[in-house]
C-alpha cells in the first residue's frame, strides 16, 4: 500500500551543489544548492533565490561554477549552505578552500571540490527562484579519474541530500549497467 505525501521538494538523489561566484570586489563566495541538475544536454538549473548574495553575484558576473561536494568536504560544503555571503564575505576562507578563476568563465574554481562546471548565464527569474546556466566547461581533478580520464564514483565520493531525513549521505555500490540490463526483457 503506497501512502501520499503531498507536493514537497523531495527527489532522490539530490546533489549537494556548490555555487561559485566573485562578488563585484572579486571576493570568491560559495553557496550550497541541492535544487538543481542538468536540464539540457548542456544547461544545469539551479533554484536561488534572490536574497542570496550568490544571485546577485551570478546576474552581474554572468557567470558561474558548479561544484560537485563530496564527502572529503561536507562540513565545508554545509557551512556556506548555511552560512549568507550578505553576512560573512570571507566564507571561502573559513572552509580552508583554495579559489582559483575558472578557464572558460569569470567565477572560481575551489581546488579542494574535485569537479567543477564551469557556466555561462542564460537566465535568472528572480520570481521563480530559477538560474539556468549553459556548461562552457567540466573539469576534473585526477585524483577522481580512471585510467581512461573518467569520473570514477568510487574515487570520487560525491554526497547527496536527503530532504527528509536532513542528512547527507553517499553514493553507494554498483546495482547495474545502465542501457543494457533492460535488454534482458527486448
Amino acid at each position: 500500500m503506497r501512502k501520499n505525501l503531498g507536493a514537497k521538494a523531495i527527489l532522490y538523489p539530490m546533489p549537494v551543489l556548490i555555487i561559485g561566484t566573485y562578488d563585484e570586489n572579486g571576493t570568491p563566495n560559495a553557496m550550497n544548492a541541492a535544487w538543481g541538475g542538468i536540464s539540457e544536454e548542456t544547461e544545469i538549473s539551479i533554484c536561488v533565490s534572490d536574497e542570496h548574495k550568490t544571485a546577485e553575484n551570478v546576474v552581474t558576473a554572468g557567470a558561474f561554477t558548479v561544484s560537485i561536494a563530496d564527502k572529503n568536504n561536507l562540513v565545508a560544503a554545509d557551512y556556506v549552505g548555511i552560512v549568507s555571503g550578505n553576512d560573512v564575505p570571507d566564507k571561502i576562507v573559513k572552509c580552508n578552500w583554495t579559489a582559483e578563476k575558472g578557464e572558460f568563465v569569470n567565477a572560481p574554481i575551489f581546488k579542494e571540490l574535485p569537479m567543477a562546471l564551469e557556466c555561462k548565464l542564460k537566465s535568472y527569474d528572480k520570481e521563480n527562484c530559477r538560474l539556468v546556466g549553459e556548461i562552457i566547461n567540466i573539469s576534473a581533478d585526477e585524483s577522481i579519474l580512471d585510467n581512461k580520464g573518467r569520473i570514477t564514483l568510487d574515487k570520487f565520493m560525491p554526497i547527496t541530500y536527503d530532504p527528509v531525513a536532513h542528512t547527507y549521505r553517499t553514493i553507494g555500490e554498483v546495482v547495474g549497467k545502465a542501457f543494457s540490463d533492460g535488454k534482458k526483457l527486448k
